[in-house]
This record gives structure tokens, C-alpha cells and sequence, in this order.
């Protein structure tokens, strides 16, 4: 996960490699908008943290191939800063980020606290086929069929993370893109679908980050289908504390032909 952070850099443009080996041969769409948030906030004063992100997956990117990616300083204030980065590989755009970044304030801290809808003592390990099992610890209902992971589930890492919130932060953002595509499938459309890249596949993705995320321990992420038309599923979600505090918020729009 500290690689995240690990760049060759150029004045704002950084070049990361990317690591081997995949099932499908498809760079998993939340690592890319880690690695794109992670040197947008190498661009940024170190007391502004994200706060949201918005993204568009342009094409499938390939493992084994460096990174290169590109970062625009569209805003500097003295509360935010706005950045928008470009992810190349093989000299084409596969990916396209904006995102905001926000000097911590002194403010009211509410919200209507979610309800997980999987409790943690009910779940069972799942998952254990996938390439990031070995990251992370996810559980789930029992009887899902691998290697997905079906929304609601919970999750941890397997592995120390240091105390950097911009580390956390894209941490955070890798595991967001975990579950967003199966919830958005229509009804009736086979998982299949999952393993071919022209039938599912993430189209955009937004993150709000409310709260500090703690990576070791364990959270649930519950994920809403609010839409589907036109072979595009638009779903929501909360990743929410075992104590029930709302970490961040997310949406993502899927393709599914299948």
C-alpha cells in the first residue's frame, strides 16, 4: 500500500509502475484512482487533505505497464485546492480525475447514522480468490460465489498502513471500486459477465471523504442500486465504522451488456 505514494517525478508529471499479473489482464479501476490521487496530493500543502473526487474510466488499463500520470493545478486558495490528473499508459488516456482538497475547519459534525445492513458477527470470509485477498480481509454473506464480492460487506487490512491521511485516503479509494459493479447489475443479468470486459466494467466514480479512515479497523460497505437503463447501472454507497460513524460517501455509474 506505501507504494501508492511511489513515484518518479517531473515536475507534475509522475510515472508509477503498475503491478503484474491479473485474472482478465484489466488494471483494477481502483488502484489507478488511487495512484491518481496519490499524485495529486504530491502537488498539494500537506495541511489540505481530499475531500471528493470525481472520475471517468476512459479504457481498460493493462498490468505490467508504467503509469503515467499527469497533474493540472487548476486551483490554489487558502482553504481549497483543485486538481485535475491525467493516467496515461502506452501514450493514450485511460483515465481522467478531478479532485478537491480542503484545509480542515471548525464545524457542526452530523449525520443520520446507516444502518449496516450485514452485521459483522453474521458475515463469513469471501472473496479469497480475489488478487487483493491478499491486502485485504473481507467478509460477507454467506453462500456469495467467488471471486466477487457482493455488497454489504466488511473489510480491513491485512497489513499495517502508516498514520498519513493522504495514504488512508487512497486506501480508501482503492477499496471503494470493490463492489460498485456487481450492485449496479440489472435484474437477472448472470456475474459472468463480471470476467469480460466489454460486458461490466466501472464507467465514472465519486468519493466523499467525511471522516478519517483507519484502515486496520473493520468497516462496512453497503452499496445502494439506484438505477439502471440504457446498459449503465448507477449505484451509492457508505463506507461506515464498526461504531456506525460515516467514513465517506460513494456513487459509481457500471456498464453491464450482459
Amino acid at each position: 500500500m506505501a507504494a501508492l505514494l511511489s513515484f518518479t517525478r517531473n515536475g507534475d508529471t509522475f510515472v508509477a509502475r503498475s503491478p503484474g499479473g491479473s485474472e482478465d489482464g484489466r488494471l483494477f479501476g481502483g488502484y489507478i484512482a488511487a495512484r491518481a490521487l496519490a499524485a495529486a496530493g504530491a502537488t498539494v500543502d500537506g495541511d489540505k487533505l481530499p475531500h471528493s473526487l470525481h472520475a471517468y474510466f476512459i479504457r481498460g488499463g493493462q498490468y505490467g505497464v508504467d503509469i503515467v500520470l499527469r497533474v493540472e493545478r487548476v486551483r490554489d486558495g487558502r482553504s481549497f485546492a483543485t486538481r485535475r490528473v491525467t493516467v496515461e499508459q502506452n501514450d493514450a488516456a485511460i483515465f481522467e480525475m478531478i479532485t478537491s482538497f480542503h484545509r480542515s475547519e471548525e464545524g457542526t459534525d452530523g449525520y443520520t447514522p446507516p444502518i449496516p445492513a450485514l452485521a459483522l458477527e453474521d458475515s463469513v470470509e469471501v472473496g479469497t480468490t480475489m488478487v487483493l485477498s491478499k491486502d485485504f480481509e473481507m467478509r460477507g454473506r454467506a453462500g456469495d460465489p467467488e471471486p466477487f464480492v457482493l455488497a454489504p460487506f466488511w473489510i480491513r487490512t491485512r497489513r499495517p498502513i502508516a498514520d498519513d491521511p493522504l495514504l488512508r485516503a487512497c486506501v480508501l479509494t482503492l477499496l471503494s471500486d470493490i463492489g460498485p459493479v456487481p450492485a449496479a447489475r440489472p435484474p437477472g443479468a448472470s456475474l459472468k459477465a463480471l470476467m469480460t470486459p466489454n460486458l461490466a466494467a466501472s464507467l465514472d466514480h465519486s468519493i466523499w471523504f467525511h471522516r478519517p479512515f483507519d484502515p486496520h479497523d473493520w468497516h462496512c460497505y453497503d452499496i445502494t442500486p439506484v438505477t439502471t437503463g440504457s446498459a449503465r447501472g448507477l449505484v451509492r454507497g457508505a463506507i461506515v465504522g464498526r461504531d456506525g460513524t460515516l467514513i465517506a460517501s460513494t456513487a459509481q455509474e457500471a456498464l453491464w451488456r450482459g
